[in-house]
C-alpha cells in the first residue's frame, strides 16, 4: 500500500502535470515516427478524446470540489502553517488555489493500444549459436525522444530484430529512470490483488500509480484503467473518482461503451441536472446515429428535453429517470411561484 500513497503524493506537484502536457505532445509525433510501430485513429471523423469540445464537457462535469483535490494525504509530518490575511488577501487565495486546482484536475491522455513491433531487421545465421544470451543494443543519446530511440536485439540465432514494447519500456526505465516507477510492475497491478484494493475504496490510488507505471498507450495501462472503471460501475461508486483526474477518462469509457445510464443517475439523486444534461450531449455527440441523438437533432431540443429523449430511446433505467425529472420538474414550479 505504500506505493499508493507514494503515488498519490507524486501526482499532487505541478510537475505532474507538466509530464502529462510533454506525453500529449510526444504522443502526437508517435504518428511520423519510423523507428517503432505507431497507432493510428480508426475514425478519424467520430469525436476524439482531446476534441476541445469533448475535453470542456468532461471538464464540467468533474467538477472543481477544492476540499477533495487538497484534501490531506499520508506523508511526513510538518508542523502547520498559519497566516493572517485579510479579505482581499484570502480572495486572491483562493483564486490562486483554484487555478492549481484546474492544473491538478488535467485529464491524462486516452490513447488506443499500440501496435506490436515485430520487425526483424536480418538473420545471420554465421552468428548462431555464438552465445546462449541475448545481446540489446541502445541509443542512449539524451535529446532523442524515447518513442524515436534505436533499440535492437540480437538473438542467440543471430536474428536481430527491433526490440519489443515491453523490452523497451525496461530498457529506458534503466537508461533514464522516472520517478516512482519500477522495473517490475508492483504486484498490486494483478486482478486478485485489484480486487482487494477496490474494495477498500482506493480506486482512485490505483490509478495514480497506473499512470507513473505504464505508458499511457500500453495494454497494462489500459486493462488497469478498464478494469477500475469497470468495478466502479458495477458498485455505482463514481463519487470517488469525481474532482479527480480520472473522472473525464470514466466518463469517456462508459460513453463509448453506451453505458452511461449508471453514472446519469448518480447525477440526478446527487441534484446535478446541468451534468447530466452535458453527458447525453456527449454521448449524442459520440454516437450521431443513435435514436436518442437523431431525435434531439430533429426536434432541436436542448436542457430536460434532451434528458427525457435519451431515457426514452436509449436508456435501459428510463422509469428512474423520467421520475427524477418530474420531480425536479415539480420543484421547479413550487420555486417560481414562491
Amino acid at each position: 500500500m505504500a506505493a499508493l500513497c507514494t503515488a498519490r503524493c507524486s501526482f499532487r506537484s505541478c510537475s505532474s502535470v507538466k509530464n502529462v502536457q510533454k506525453s500529449k505532445h510526444m504522443f502526437r509525433r508517435c504518428n511520423v515516427r519510423t523507428l517503432c510501430s505507431g497507432t493510428q485513429d480508426n475514425d478519424s471523423a467520430k469525436p476524439q478524446f482531446t476534441d476541445p469540445a469533448v475535453q470542456d464537457i468532461l471538464t464540467r462535469i468533474t467538477g472543481l470540489d477544492l476540499q477533495k483535490v487538497f484534501r490531506p494525504i499520508k506523508q511526513e509530518l510538518k508542523p502547520p502553517t498559519y497566516k493572517l490575511m485579510t479579505d482581499e488577501q484570502l480572495e486572491k487565495a483562493v483564486q490562486a488555489a483554484t487555478e492549481q486546482a484546474k492544473k491538478l484536475l488535467q485529464m491524462p491522455p486516452v490513447l488506443p493500444e499500440r501496435k506490436p513491433i515485430n520487425d526483424v531487421l536480418s538473420e545471420d545465421k554465421i552468428l548462431a549459436g555464438m552465445d546462449t544470451a541475448k545481446y540489446v543494443f541502445t541509443d542512449i543519446t539524451y535529446n532523442i525522444p524515447h518513442r524515436e530511440r534505436f533499440i535492437v536485439v540480437r538473438e542467440p540465432d543471430g536474428t536481430l530484430r527491433k526490440a519489443t514494447w515491453d523490452e523497451r519500456d525496461r530498457l529506458i526505465e534503466v537508461y533514464f529512470p522516472k520517478e516512482g516507477r519500477k522495473l517490475t510492475a508492483p504486484l498490486i497491478f494483478k486482478e486478485e490483488n485489484l480486487k482487494m484494493v477496490f474494495s477498500q475504496d482506493r480506486h482512485e490510488d490505483v490509478l495514480d500509480l497506473c499512470l507513473v507505471q505504464f505508458e499511457p498507450d500500453s495494454s497494462e495501462f489500459i486493462r488497469v484503467h478498464a478494469a477500475t472503471y469497470e468495478d466502479l460501475d458495477k458498485q455505482g461508486k463514481y463519487e470517488l473518482l469525481r474532482s479527480t483526474r480520472h473522472f473525464g477518462g470514466m466518463a469517456w469509457y462508459l460513453l463509448k461503451a453506451r453505458r452511461v445510464d449508471g453514472l446519469l443517475v448518480d447525477m440526478l439523486k446527487r441534484d446535478l441536472l446541468q451534468d447530466a444534461v452535458s453527458l447525453v450531449s456527449l454521448f449524442n455527440m459520440v454516437h450521431p446515429h443513435s435514436e436518442s441523438a437523431q431525435e434531439a437533432v430533429s426536434q432541436q431540443v436542448s436542457g430536460i428535453d434532451l434528458l427525457k429523449i435519451y431515457s426514452q430511446k436509449e436508456s435501459q433505467r428510463s422509469g428512474y429517470i423520467e421520475l427524477a425529472l418530474q420531480a425536479y420538474e415539480q420543484t421547479d414550479t413550487r420555486s417560481s411561484a414562491v
